[in-house]
């Protein structure tokens, strides 16, 4: 069976149903139900139109569990909405599905969480590492999110700015995570960008085409990290890279910033450099400056840090490092880093080291793994 066939399917059927007045916990679960079936029948029969098998066995699910609890009355009515036979439109509904999702009823980080978890595709812990809480809390906040909107007609969207949290996120485990969304991310957000004149929709537009641009330059043929300095520029899409700086620059042009805009910016320096060396790392710590005062976001402090080491060099770096939580997730690496740069490399070795574990992927935790080793070999040098 093709998985990213039934994935790119989910959301669709899952709008289908949900726009027809069902209530949203009980349709992700008839909807996990049919996916459940498809793995049993797909492989020896595999149906013409997926979208409409999912649709129709998905609506069978969801009307066999309603009759459980359900009068006579509304299992009728329930009935009659049930979908057309034939084959399913070919619409994209998967937008529409992430503005549903973002229901008024619910707080933006539990809409985002819910949509996550729902359309998204992410597991409960990926959503907790983007959050940077503990993966019981956010299970605890999910459920709490479907308990709300349970027996809630899903007819008001929510709003611009929890369907813009929830690509951004979307986009970071597809860029950085186990799975790769940030293809599907971008699309969405070309679409949003299309119907909707907002300078953060276009920021987090050129944000997405910024990164995404160097994708390519991102490991080695072994699949080993690649750091942003080490890159091969040349492969860098530059294709992508003018067209989200020309988005940008509209959008700055609006003089309404926001946090996307700020990040873009900062991304649009890094792409602006020819080399790693000429990079303008005193603009970039003013932009995090300003991105710091839009988010109080620890995590743009982190980076910040990092762009201060670069800017005045390693130990004005530290001094900044050190008014942070050194809890906070990758802290232990930058200060690696930081340290490596000041010349201490015994304490770097020691804390790439220790940052290794707690990396939020394999990649990751191999790059920082090599860097230990390499440190002290050249130690005993």
């Amino acid at each position: 069976m093709d998985e990213a066939l039934v994935r790119s399917l989910t959301p669709a059927v899952l709008a289908i149903l949900v726009r027809r007045g069902a209530d949203f916990a009980a349709v992700e679960d008839a909807v996990q139900d049919a996916l459940v079936e498809a793995v049993r029948v797909w492989p020896d029969d595999p149906p013409r139109d997926p979208k409409g098998w999912l649709v129709t066995v998905a609506w069978r699910r969801f009307l066999d569990a309603t009759r459980a609890d359900t009068a006579r009355r509304r299992r009728e009515d329930l009935v009659d909405m049930a979908p057309e036979s034939g084959p399913a439109s070919g619409a994209d509904d998967t937008l529409q599905l992430y503005f549903l999702c973002a229901h008024p009823s619910l707080t933006a980080s539990s809409a985002v969480a819910l949509t996550l978890r729902a359309v998204g595709g992410l597991t409960t812990r990926q959503i907790a590492q983007a959050y940077l809480v503990p993966e019981a809390t956010m299970a605890q906040r999910i459920s709490r999110a479907k308990r709300t909107v349970s027996g809630v007609r899903f007819d008001r969207p929510g709003d611009v700015a929890t369907v813009l949290r929830v690509l951004y996120l979307v986009f970071n485990e597809g860029y950085s995570g186990d799975v790769d969304l940030s293809a599907e991310a971008v699309r969405l957000t070309r679409q949003l960008a299309a119907v909707i004149d907002h300078p953060e929709v276009a920021g987090l537009l050129a944000l997405m085409l910024l990164h995404h641009a160097r994708r390519a330059a991102r490991t080695a043929p072994d699949g080993s990290l690649v750091p942003l300095a080490e890159q091969d520029r040349g492969r860098w899409d530059t294709g992508a890279i003018a067209e989200g700086v020309e988005i940008l620059q509209a959008a700055l042009a609006r003089d309404r910033l926001g946090e996307f805009q700020a990040q873009a910016a900062i991304a649009a320096l890094h792409a602006d450099a020819p080399t790693a060396e000429e990079t303008d790392w005193v603009q970039i710590v003013e932009w995090y400056d300003e991105l710091a005062a839009l988010t109080d976001s620890p995590v743009v402090r982190l980076n910040r840090a990092v762009a201060v080491g670069e800017a005045d060099g390693p130990r004005a770096g530290l001094a900044a490092l050190a008014a942070l939580d050194d809890s906070l997730p990758r802290y232990t690496a930058v200060a690696a880093y930081l340290h490596e740069r000041d010349g201490d490399l015994a304490t770097a070795a020691r804390l790439y080291a220790q940052a290794a574990p707690k990396a939020p992927n394999l990649a990751e935790r191999d790059h920082l793994t090599r860097q230990a080793a390499r440190l002290n070999t050249r130690r005993k040098r």
